[in-house]
């Protein structure tokens, strides 16, 4: 049993939260994730506020345990998003992309928890002012938009500069990396990549075995001249795309060359001219499997991990 502070805040049995991922946290992995023990959320992304009630209300279909919604503020619906996870009383709400400042006087008074997504201590800091419950404390190891600091670095400087929990996240794929985060002080983890090659995510076939496929080198960041550098795995489109930023092609012309890129290679399973988001972990995934045995695994591994490194040290 591995149980923190975190599990009795969010009512969950392991201090495991799966990342909110765009087009792939719907209902059918979140409720999976629910019911092993550990917080699955709903990625709301650019979605409608209808799709997302949708999506809540399927999830409620298949498990009466805690959950979450991920609201992405940037998104034009993100306000009429935020009034449907209060109408439909979801237990948590992670953000990312913009300050949830203005939601969270209603939604603690909704009873919501309230967990976003920092890549900072200035921000963490921040964040802990307006009265967020925790954060999520994301390196630039992870998938998709990314930060400057790494997970190792980053985590026990937030540790040391805030009260509230603390969850590590991006780099982290297995009970090792589980072990880590706890050791450096982090209340829980957040998983996104790995949860991609679950049985239950509706990612197509072949972007999952993408990240099977994955070496240790085989993410790049893109994007840097546009202020928002993304980390994806290598295929056709990055490499154009790389040419074209080493080019010095203008940011705007970047960024629209990237519209409906990712979904083009999560959804429609276009590996080659799609994006395919994917932390540096993904060079740890052998296989898919259920979003059960993930948790199963990841719980156990940090366990046997923690003994080994009792005993090493005689204790």
């Amino acid at each position: 049993m591995i149980k923190t502070k975190l599990c009795d805040m969010l009512g969950i049995k392991y201090p495991i939260i799966q990342g909110g991922m765009a087009w792939l946290a719907t209902y059918e992995l979140a409720a999976a994730v629910s019911e092993a023990g550990g917080l699955g959320i709903i990625g709301a992304g650019n979605a409608p506020p209808s799709w997302v009630e949708d999506q809540i209300d399927k999830l409620r279909e298949r498990t009466d345990k805690p959950f979450g919604v991920n609201v992405m503020l940037l998104s034009p619906y993100a306000s009429q998003v935020i009034d449907v996870v209060i109408k439909k009383r979801v237990p948590v709400v992670t953000t990312g992309a913009g300050n949830p400042g203005p939601y969270v006087e209603k939604l603690k008074e909704a009873g919501c928890k309230i967990i976003p997504v920092v890549p900072s201590v200035a921000l963490a800091k921040r964040m802990e002012r307006i009265g967020v419950d925790g954060i999520i404390g994301e390196g630039m190891e992870a998938g998709g938009h990314i930060g400057d600091l790494t997970t190792m670095v980053m985590i026990p400087q937030l540790v040391d500069a805030v009260k509230i929990p603390v969850i590590a996240a991006g780099g982290i794929g297995d009970g090792r990396g589980f072990a880590a985060a706890l050791a450096l002080g982090a209340q829980g983890i957040q998983v996104g990549t790995r949860f991609v090659c679950a049985q239950e995510c509706i990612a197509h076939p072949a972007y999952k075995e993408m990240f099977i496929k994955a070496k240790d080198r085989d993410t790049v960041v893109t994007g840097r001249s546009t202020g928002h550098p993304v980390r994806s795995l290598k295929n056709k489109f990055v490499k154009e795309f790389e040419l074209k930023e080493k080019g010095g092609a203008d940011p705007q012309e970047l960024e629209k060359l990237g519209i409906g890129r990712y979904r083009l290679a999560a959804i429609e399973g276009d590996v080659v001219q799609g994006s395919v988001l994917a932390g540096q972990v993904a060079a740890m995934i052998t296989k898919v499997e259920p979003a059960k045995d993930i948790i199963d695994e990841l719980v156990a591994d940090c366990y046997s991990t923690i003994k080994f490194m009792g005993r090493l040290y005689g204790e």
